[in-house]
């Protein structure tokens, strides 16, 4: 099982919080240090000192790491063209030695794309431009060297592009694709995914995510493709502790007010977190990504470092 942790700049941290934060996880033995992609904070409180960009984000931290992947859940793909994004990953990609993976979304938080001005047009559309976004990124990033690569679209279009700078990672950067949706989301990932990730919910409701999403790859021929399989991963929101008192502490802020849908946290000791994603495993999940509220809690981080991985090490 790999694992990773998740974080939510948008709440209020700095780029040094996070630096200090992915460096401790990469100390800690974490496959990788995944944050969202957002601008601005979901409940009442502004989220000082602001937003950080992601990609400018991960930029930096592809030359201050060395070891653990980095990448998003998810870009939003109302954010930026499919073009320049292809190329911003990619040129990460290189920062970091070919550590960079790509989850991206439709976009769904109203608030943040009204405060900034950036176009929130119906869900339908959201989802028929990130399938245009998919084949463009994806396209651009296969293209030979010295090949162009032309799209038309309904929402892009494409000529002669040169399809350059090349990622590191061949055919390109891991792309994840997640979320609740029942039809089309499990399709694009079937056609265009490395992997699947279903967020933050029951091990009941994530089984059943896996199962339609089984049930899309087998309609779009992927055994057939070359591609490999899907790799499943699953989100936990986590708030533990050594004891419940500190458990619960880290636990307060989920009862604040938010735009999120409906969660399944694990709120507790260690062991019910090592239970926990033995539970995922035992649905097909290879993959955790670790909710983590407080980027300035580097105690939480130290404890499932110390606490849970080496129990996901020994029940291999």
């Amino acid at each position: 099982m790999r694992v990773t942790v998740f974080t939510e700049p948008h709440r209020g941290a700095t780029y040094d919080d996070q630096l200090r934060f992915a460096r401790l996880a990469e100390a800690g033995g974490f496959d990788g240090f995944f944050r969202a992609d957002h601008y601005q904070a979901m409940g009442d409180e502004p989220g000082l000192p602001g937003p950080t960009d992601a990609w400018l984000t991960l930029a930096a931290l592809a030359r201050e790491t060395t070891r653990i992947r980095l990448g998003t859940l998810v870009t939003s793909a109302t954010f930026r063209l499919p073009g320049p994004l292809a190329v911003m990953v990619a040129q990460v990609d290189q920062m970091s030695g070919g550590r960079v993976e790509l989850g991206i979304g439709a976009g769904w938080y109203e608030r943040e794309h009204t405060s900034y001005g950036i176009p929130f047009p119906r869900i339908g559309e959201r989802f028929d431009r990130l399938a245009e976004q998919l084949e463009v990124i994806t396209g651009l990033w296969r293209t030979p060297p010295g090949e162009t690569y032309s799209f038309t679209g309904d929402h892009y279009r494409l000529v002669d592009a040169p399809a350059l700078p090349k990622p590191v990672q061949v055919p390109g950067p891991t792309v994840i694709v997640g979320g609740r949706g029942p039809k089309r989301t499990p399709d694009l990932a079937a056609r265009y995914a490395d992997e699947f990730n279903m967020p933050f919910k029951t091990v009941e409701e994530t089984a059943e995510a896996y199962e339609r999403v089984r049930e899309a790859c087998d309609r779009a021929g992927r055994a057939d493709s070359g591609r490999g399989p899907l790799t499943l991963s699953a989100g936990i929101l986590v708030a533990i502790g050594r004891t419940d008192a500190d458990a619960q502490r880290r636990a307060a802020p989920l009862h604040v007010k938010s735009a999120l849908p409906p969660e399944d946290p694990v709120v507790g000791s260690p062991a019910q977190l090592v239970d926990r994603i033995g539970e995922f495993a035992a649905i097909g999940a290879t993959r955790v990504h670790l909710r983590l509220i407080d980027l300035a809690d580097l105690d939480h981080l130290e404890l499932i470092a110390a606490e849970v991985l080496p129990r996901l090490d020994a029940t291999r």
